[in-house]
């Protein structure tokens, strides 16, 4: 497995606005090839992180193009690019 670590950085007072269109897009990201896990994190001001767990790294690769164009949909909201990172998962357990 791998995961894809993306940290982000929104706009003040954009925290509920892109909240709404991560809303509107799940379709979207749920339908990725490959994707096990999505988990999208984000504090008050605005700095997140994404991790998405994919069957592998090169289904993971093969997804950038749609992941470029999800990402555009939150253009307005960003302050910064976001920042991904690829890792080979050693562990991924669920608790409960």
């Amino acid at each position: 497995m791998f995961a894809r670590i993306t940290t982000y950085k929104l706009k003040p007072g954009t925290v509920e606005a892109s909240e709404k269109m991560l809303e509107r897009i799940k379709p979207q990201i749920l339908a990725l090839a490959g994707l096990k896990h999505f988990i999208n994190a984000v504090d008050a001001d605005g700095n997140g992180y994404i991790i998405s767990i994919v069957e592998s790294e090169e289904i993971s690769n093969a997804n950038q193009a749609k992941v470029a164009e999800l990402w555009q949909s939150f253009g307005e909201f960003l302050a910064e690019p976001p920042k991904p990172g690829g890792y080979r998962v050693i562990m991924n357990e669920s608790v409960g």
